[in-house]
Order: structure tokens, then sequence, then C-alpha cells
């Protein structure tokens, strides 16, 4: 009984040692103070990366979520109105004939009614 380590960290070493693979470093702590500012130090580096993968993966969501919503906008702009009537923005080269066709029958029932008058 006297051969036994008085250390229960050592005693903890000599009976996993024992068993032919290494101590874990989480069943016995190090109190090596070097140690313990080395796995702080590559602890934090790896908090870094995740918090940069993280920030990189929500950008990646926004994105596509972006491009979702783009995706359905130009298929609402793509496909008739409900009263069969073309959509007007359907074709971007039309726009200002639309306008200009909008515009004209605007001023057509105005000019109507002052020739009532």
């Amino acid at each position: 009984m006297s051969d036994a380590p008085q250390d229960p960290l050592e005693f903890l070493k000599s009976m996993w040692g024992s068993m032919g693979f290494p101590l874990p470093g989480m069943v016995a702590p190090t109190v090596d103070v070097g140690e313990l500012d080395k796995r702080i130090t590559d602890l934090k580096a790896v908090e870094g990366w995740l918090k940069m993968n993280l920030g990189m993966l929500q950008i990646s969501i926004q994105g596509l979520e972006m491009q979702r919503a783009t995706l359905a906008a130009m298929q609402t702009i793509g496909q008739p109105q409900p009263d069969g009537s073309p959509n007007p923005f359907a074709n971007p080269g039309l726009w200002p004939w639309t306008m200009m066709q909008q515009a004209a029958s605007a001023a057509v029932p105005s000019e109507k009614a002052e020739e009532n008058k």
C-alpha cells in the first residue's frame, strides 16, 4: 500500500495508463497554467471560426431568400391579370407604350367632358 501514489490525479493517470490509451483531458484536468492558456487560445480560435461560418451561413440564407422573392415576383409579373387581359409589366420594352396609352385614355374622357359643357 505504500507504493500507491498519494496524489489522486497521479492515481487516475496510472489507472488509465495501464489500459493502453492516454488519459483524456476532460477526465483529469491539467494543473499547468500554460497548458490551460493554450487550450483557451485554441478554443477562442475555434469560436471565432464558428462565428465567421455562422455569419457566412446567414448571408447565404438571406441571399437565397432574396433570390426566391425575386423569382416569385418575376413569375407573378409574367402571369396574365385576373380579368384575362395581358399584364402590362410582362414586357419591359412596352412599358413606355403602355404608359402613353393609359395617359391618353385618362385624358380622353376629361376632354369629352369639357366638350359636352
